[in-house]
This record gives structure tokens, sequence and C-alpha cells, in this order.
């Protein structure tokens, strides 16, 4: 089968897939299936070309062991009905149900794992423990697919070891990421503008330092850039603050200077001198961003600062986005966010959200995803792969 060289016809055979449905629940109810759509293509092709598809996949962070909350039967239910065909979902991973579950698959049936992370095997730092697990994994399958991109920045069993024991390929979803993460770093179209956001600067030093000497242009909102505004000596009252990172601040301000890259700070934020707290409505309150009250806490760019953000992404071929604006959750202090993700939907070229907080952020606010060029399904594994660092889901695949 062309679409996953290296495996051969895969009709008859046990295909193990890892893909990423770590979707957010309320309860067992699912409040974005965003992964779980990006997720199906991949599955779909491999049932349809004949093969017994056993997906894998985490879900929160249990320890090592099972947590009903972190089950993966609902997304099993939400599998199948994006597939339009039933997914037999097995209560355990690599224990009795696994077996049978497996056992019982036709060519072109699916079924799902139970949370890979109930196993400690998965996450193990212990390479002889992980691999001892990666192995019982493996006697489930005669080959793997790596379409877990959230994921592959984590040496861990399902991601990293199985690939050592199995037959190996890269599936759609991992495959158009790095596609679109090499257009990123490797030949941008210019303007090259990257927006960054979120709530700490420590989070994105590697990105920033990375993307300097890359972009034309950095715009910085969210919590972090708090701290980029009392580098400049700013005043920023109860704002988010990393002291020990405005030395790193002062640094990246000059040496955007040096090489001609534009760092846009915003000139206006939304504040509020009670959020949160509990019952109280939020007041928000717009002032000038050398400015804020010391009684008063950052929460979103202003109104002003969205319309310059809006004006540099107009002028952008390539724009790659990570990090809210501000907490967009709260509609008070969204409006940020909504106009840094409106302007991307008008780009002329290459319009990248980079996963994480941001995906979440757009889809709430009401855009779809095809309103942006690539919607990424690895908030960390694409910061990762933008700092230049190896990921091991990949390398193990170039093996």
């Amino acid at each position: 089968m062309s679409d996953f060289p290296g495996l051969g016809d895969v009709a008859g055979k046990r295909v193990l897939v890892r893909s990423d449905l770590n979707v957010p629940l309320d309860g067992s109810s699912i409040t974005d299936d965003g992964r779980i759509r990006a997720s199906v293509p991949t599955i779909r092709a491999l049932a349809e070309a004949g093969a017994r598809v056993v997906v894998t996949a985490h879900l929160g962070r249990p320890k090592g062991a099972p947590e009903a909350k972190y089950s993966l039967a609902p997304v099993a239910g939400r599998l199948g009905e994006l597939l339009g065909a039933p997914v037999a979902f097995a209560t355990d991973t690599v224990g009795e149900s696994a077996t049978t579950t497996v056992a019982g698959l036709a060519d072109g049936q699916v079924a799902l794992l139970e949370n890979v992370r109930f196993n400690a095997g998965e996450t193990s730092k212990d390479e002889a423990e992980r691999l001892a697990f990666a192995q019982q994994l493996a006697a489930l399958a005669d080959a793997f697919v790596s379409d877990g991109f959230g994921v592959v920045h984590r040496k861990q069993a399902s991601v990293y070891d199985v690939a050592t024991l199995l037959p190996h390929a890269m599936g759609g979803l991992v495959s158009t990421e790095v596609e679109v993460l090499e257009r990123l770093t490797e030949s941008p179209v210019r303007p090259y503008a990257v927006v960054l956001g979120g709530s700490k600067v420590s989070d994105k030093l590697g990105v920033i330092d990375n993307l300097l000497g890359k972009a034309d242009s950095l715009l910085i909102g969210g919590g972090m850039v708090f701290t980029f505004l009392a580098a400049q000596g700013h005043e920023v009252g109860k704002s988010l603050l990393e002291a020990d990172q405005l030395e790193t601040c002062r640094g990246y301000l000059a040496r955007a200077e040096e090489l001609g890259v534009k760092i846009v700070l915003p000139t206006d934020v939304v504040v509020d001198t009670t959020f949160p707290s509990g019952d109280v409505e939020p007041h928000p309150q717009v002032v000038a961003a050398d400015a804020i009250p010391a009684d008063s806490l950052g929460l979103d760019i202003g109104p002003e600062s969205g319309k310059a953000f809006a004006a540099v992404l107009a002028e952008a071929h390539t724009v790659f986005w990570n990090g809210p604006m501000g907490v967009f959750e709260v509609a008070a202090f969204a409006e940020g966010t909504r106009a840094v993700a409106q302007a991307l939907t008008g780009v002329d070229g290459l319009s990248v959200v980079g996963g994480g907080d941001s995906a979440a952020a757009v889809r709430a606010l009401g855009f779809a995803d095809s309103d942006f060029g690539h919607i990424s399904t690895g908030g960390g594994a694409s910061l990762e792969y933008l700092e230049g660092k190896t990921l091991p889901g990949l390398q193990i695949l170039e093996d």
C-alpha cells in the first residue's frame, strides 16, 4: 500500500496505530473532538486496505495505573461515529481483553485499546521496563504506524520502543505535520510572522531563540508579555511576571534589533483588579501597556494592539501562532485572541495554529478548522521541532 511505504500490502495484517486521542472531557462528554477527527484518515485508510487496525493512545496523565476518569471508552464511541463503523473497545492495553479483542478482528475492522498510560511501562525512564511493555504491545500486531504527532517528542513505549520491534511507517497526520513544520523552519515564504502567547516566557525560550533568526516579525501577547514590558522598565502591577527572565527578554529585544527582526509588543492591555474572584463579575479596563496600575492584573492585549497585530499579519505570507493572547475562556478577556485568529483566516499564504491552547481557543471562539491553513495536533511537539530539537518518535521512524 503506497500510503505506508515499508509495510507492503497490509490486508489481513494486524497494524498497531499510535494515535493522539487526548481530548478534553467533561465527565464522559468530549468537549473538543478535533484530535479524534484528525486521526480518522489514517485509521480509515488502513481499514479500507484490509488491515486489522489496533489503535493505541493515551488520555490525560494517569500515574501508570487505571483511573476511571481517564478511560478511552467515550473516545471509542466517537471514533466509531466518525468512521461510520463500530470500534471494538478493549478494557485493558495488553491484558486478556486486549488479546481477545484483537483476535476477534476481521479484515477492515478497528479496535481501540484502553489508555496506554494505565501501564507504568509506557512512560518509564527505565529502558528495560519500557521495552518489556513495548514487547507486549508489539505481540498484538504485525506492523506499526506512528500517527500521534502530539507525542513524538516523548521517548515512550508506544511511540519509540514499539518502532524498534515492528516494521514501521509514518501515518498521514504525522507526515502532514512534519511537512508543515519544515515549511516554517526551512523555506518560509516571506514576510514571516510568528505570534507567541500563553503564560510564561520560560515555556517559549527555545522557540524565540531559534526563530529570531528566521522570522521577520515576532508578535508577543498573553501572560508572557508582562515580563517583556517589565524588561523595558514598565510597571506591570499584579500581572504574571517571571523576574528571572528579565535579562533574557532584554537580550531578545537587543538581538532582534541587531537582526532587523521586528518584535511587536502590545501598546494597550485589558486589566482587572478583582479577577479571578469567584462570584464577582469581571471588570475589564483598557489601559496603556506602559501605564498598568499597581493594583491591576493584565489579562489580554487591548483593542488597539489587536488591530496592530492584525495589520502585521495582513502583510505576512507565512504565520505561525502558538499561545492565546489572554484568558480566552472568559468573554471579557477573549477579544485579543479573537483578533489574532480572525487575522489568521485572511493570511495570503500559510497560516499555522500551533496546537494546544491555541487550537482549543480558535474552536471555542467559533472558528472552523478549515479557516486556517493548518491546525497542529501537538503543541509541545510543534514547539520542540521549531526549537530545532530532535524528536525521538520521528527519529526512530527514519532508522
